[in-house]
């Protein structure tokens, strides 16, 4: 079993800044695809970000492009998501995800989740 564990949230000003990081606990694991999902309270759980095992192919919501970027670095078997230009509307649970991802936006292609980290972004 996988164990994925995010960092990196917290409170920040509307315009700030915040980097999310992901790595898998107990062993090395290297998935086809890591993405990074969301959930607002009482919303469904929506895409972000996915990059496939290279990191030559990114994905990102249509909402988040331009503002995050999503890397790995496969040397350290982490998984970023850089934040820029945030925004009340981006507060939520984050969630980082491993798999196959052969949908990348799609929850349902990833086997493994983190315990998600909290973004609040105030106005």
């Amino acid at each position: 079993q996988v164990q994925l564990v995010e960092s990196g949230g917290g409170l920040v000003q509307a315009g700030g800044s915040l980097r999310l990081s992901c790595a898998p606990s107990g062993r090395t694991y290297s998935s086809a695809m890591m993405g990074w999902f969301r959930q607002a309270p009482a919303k469904e759980r929506e895409f972000v970000a996915a990059i496939n095992r290279s990191g030559g192919r990114t994905f990102y919501a249509d909402s988040v492009k331009g503002r995050f970027t999503i890397s790995r670095d496969n040397a350290k078997n982490t998984v970023y998501l850089q934040m820029n230009s945030l925004k009340p509307e981006d507060t939520a649970v984050y969630y980082c995800a491993a798999g196959s991802g052969i949908v990348a936006d799609s929850p349902t292609w990833y086997n493994y989740w983190g315990q998600g980290t909290q973004v609040t972004v105030s106005s």
